[in-house]
């Protein structure tokens, strides 16, 4: 079966992101260093050895999140203004959700409390400490 799944880049902080979002999400981390994986032809810098060029969070509910840094041979492109990790699910899913929303809250900058919505569901919206947006709803009963 097919999965869609963020890829997030950073310039170096992805190492540290990915630890951050294990603490809060569970579940188990594989990263790749520059140093570590070198390519063929293509020497690695000494300031970029230490670098994620591939690293996976896999959570035990099946969330998968990638990402990398860029080296300092390439060009760095942040993140999107119009991408968001959005974390949602059901009513059984309210209590993990809701303790990712407040994990991922320190040093976040604030966007929308997660709270009873409108429409019935619980949303919340923040953009984390390392720049990335997310969004998390969990459907009404």
């Amino acid at each position: 079966m097919a999965k869609l799944n963020p890829y997030l880049s950073f310039r170096s902080e992805a190492k540290a992101a990915l630890d951050f979002y294990q603490s809060v999400l569970g579940g188990e981390l594989d990263v790749s260093t520059f140093g570590g994986t070198p390519m063929e032809g293509m020497p690695t810098p000494d300031e970029d050895k230490d670098l994620v060029m591939h690293g996976q969070l896999d959570t035990p509910g099946g969330l998968t999140i990638m990402a990398s840094d860029t080296p300092s041979f390439m060009e760095y492109v942040a993140p999107s203004a119009g991408v968001t990790v959005a974390l949602t699910g059901g009513p059984d899913d309210h209590d993990y959700i809701k303790g990712a929303y407040e994990k991922l809250s320190d040093g976040a900058t604030p966007g929308q409390p997660f709270e009873l919505a409108p429409w019935g569901d619980y949303y919340g919206q923040l953009t984390d400490r390392f720049g990335i947006s997310w969004m998390f709803d969990v459907a009404a009963k």
